[in-house]
């Protein structure tokens, strides 16, 4: 999704627009791991030599750090585009916002699978950059979170630490969902809004 298009298709996933290779490189990474994936399947999966993929990708690493960067970067458009359609009323953007990480997290599962699970692996300034951008994204609901306890919209005494537990529950979807099952991602977003509701200790309101 393209800044162009944030602003009214957050909700939508149409085809990824991930590089072939790319696309190649997470399917062999959640095949066998980071680690257990060697540059010459990669190659070999997307019809590429291996100096051919090197030409593209100087490393496994850069293919690990490419995917885990648009993964943050596409979540991070689509989370202030939700944020925005909210506009100032807090309840609106706890419900949405909640709803773009779950959506984010059924529909990217395998992507946002990685990115999430293979921290591990990054090194050096690829790593520090990982985490920048991941806490730059949890602090949209730190906001979110603190702002409707200054209203007293929410009753937690530890805004913080729910605002965690609840980006924790919603990321969490990666880890299990799958299209086949029994709720569909937008089901799903429901059903979390209303379980995070509660983690935030939110005063009754109707959607």
């Amino acid at each position: 999704m393209t800044e162009t298009d944030a602003g009214t298709a957050w909700r939508t996933y149409a085809d990824r627009d991930l590089p072939p290779i790319l696309e190649t490189a997470l399917a062999c990474f959640m095949e066998h791991g980071y680690h257990g994936t060697t540059i010459r399947t990669v190659a070999s999966r997307a019809g590429l030599s291996v100096p051919g993929l090197y030409y593209h990708y100087a490393s496994k690493q850069a293919l690990l750090v490419a995917l885990v960067s648009h993964a943050m970067e596409d979540l991070w458009r689509r989370s202030t585009a939700a944020l925005k359609e909210a506009g100032d009323d807090v309840r609106r953007r706890f419900d949405l916002l909640v709803e773009c990480l779950v959506l984010f997290h059924a529909h990217q599962r395998d992507l946002a699978f990685i990115a999430y699970s293979e921290i591990r692996s990054l090194t050096g300034e690829a790593r520090t950059t990982y985490i920048a951008a991941r806490d730059r994204q949890q602090r949209l609901m730190d906001h979110v979170i603190e702002g409707g306890v200054a209203q007293g919209v929410f009753g937690t005494p530890y805004p913080r630490e729910a605002s965690r537990a609840i980006v924790t529950m919603c990321t969490g979807v990666s880890q299990w969902y799958r299209a086949a099952g029994e709720h569909s991602p937008s089901e799903l977003a429901e059903r979390y809004r209303a379980m995070t509701r509660m983690t935030a200790g939110a005063r009754p309101w109707v959607s």
